[in-house]
């Protein structure tokens, strides 16, 4: 895999934009009903994709059996692109980039939000990490419905080798420095004020 375009001297461990991608999973109305912090996983969802979008980081999304569980929340569904559906709890499959035979190219880091912790998230972040790549896991992005399932999600995933995170650092991650010029725009992303529940 390649080192970080922008300064050869920077951690393979940092998100770079052009090494990235980004991945919603199943951030779904029927689901985020049964979530009790699911106005702030939407809201640092939304954070994640407009700050992909200033920086060019591509976004996917999926839906688990929305004929069931509804489609993806209006207030995400906007900036994303269609996403395929799907009844296996790992996204790995449903995703064409994802797939084994194909070759991961530059962008070799998956950063994961979405629903529920301990279940479409982890097996994906699992799944991909034994495709070869190296994923991220955004822990005030993603939820359970329990919040004993998302705190032992992440313990597995952090255990497995998967990067634990948050929204702000993955942002100023991508971002890289206060003198880029996308920097003002993130930093609107930023310092708006959560929703309060």
């Amino acid at each position: 895999m390649n080192e970080n375009a922008s300064d050869p001297l920077r951690s393979r461990e940092l998100l770079a934009r052009d090494d990235c991608r980004l991945l919603v999973v199943d951030m779904q109305e029927k689901l985020l009903n049964v979530i009790p912090v699911a106005r702030q996983i939407v809201w640092r969802t939304r954070q994640l994709v407009r700050a992909a979008r200033l920086l060019d980081v591509p976004v996917d999304a999926t839906e688990q059996y929305p004929q069931g569980l509804g489609a993806t929340v209006g207030e995400l569904s906007e900036l994303l692109p269609p996403p395929p559906s799907k009844m296996r709890f790992s996204c790995a499959d449903c995703l064409e980039w994802a797939r084994p035979e194909q070759s991961s190219g530059d962008r070799y880091k998956v950063v994961i939000a979405g629903i529920e912790t301990h279940v479409c998230v982890l097996q994906t972040a699992l799944d991909l990490t034994a495709r070869g790549w190296e994923v991220c896991v955004v822990a005030d992005a993603v939820a359970s419905r329990r919040k004993m399932d998302w705190s032992f999600g992440l313990q597995r995933l952090s255990a497995s080798g998967v990067t634990v995170t948050t929204t702000e650092a993955v942002l100023f991650e991508w971002c890289e420095s206060a003198a880029d010029d996308a920097f003002r725009e993130l930093r609107k992303i930023v310092i708006e004020d959560p929703p309060t529940d």
